[in-house]
């Protein structure tokens, strides 16, 4: 339904443009449109890529294991049926520390490797079990410290104060929970 709407909407613009005779504008509204588009997507696989990176660093550099134990009690809490030795603990932290600092394309990896593991020890493989129901859930209302994602798009249309979205990035994702 959503799709015949959209159709109807951008339909309706593209004959307006030919009645009151901006065809021309509306043509170079959509070019520009789509070099933006392509410049965006460029720009955050740029940005994903950096963070990617620096989430691969704090794993390799001990950081992420020191992290984990201090999460180790909230994970055991909601994960109580994945072991704490396994692949599957380590990648359920690696996600829950780049969901909280908003890094949600560094964090998906880790979630998906998560999923992996998770299937492995699973009693019913290729059937969701709760941990794997959980780690859906928290990644859907993460909580975010620093909405790096916004920041950013932010930065790259030249906004006055990028980081002013913090604050209210923190208290809508408080209220959410």
């Amino acid at each position: 339904m959503l799709n015949l709407i959209w159709s109807a909407v951008i339909g309706l613009g593209i004959l307006m443009c030919f009645f009151t005779g901006n065809a021309e504008t509306a043509a170079q509204a959509f070019t520009d449109g789509a070099a933006g588009a392509v410049e965006l997507c460029i720009f955050m696989a740029g940005t994903m890529s950096f963070w990617s990176g620096i989430m691969n660093i704090a794993e390799k550099s001990g950081l992420i294991d020191r992290l984990s134990e201090k999460i180790r009690p909230i994970i055991v809490f909601l994960f109580p049926d994945i072991p704490v030795k396994s692949m599957a603990f380590k990648y359920i932290c690696i996600n829950m520390a780049a969901n909280f600092m908003g890094l949600g394309w560094a964090a998906t990896p880790a979630g998906l490797m998560a999923m992996e593991e998770m299937n492995k020890i699973n009693k019913i493989a290729g059937t969701a079990s709760r941990s794997m129901c959980m780690l859906i859930i928290v990644n859907v209302s993460s909580i975010q410290l620093l909405p790096v994602n916004i920041i950013v798009i932010r930065q790259k249309y030249m906004s006055a104060a990028p980081f002013d979205i913090v604050l209210p990035a923190i208290i809508a994702t408080s209220v959410s929970q």
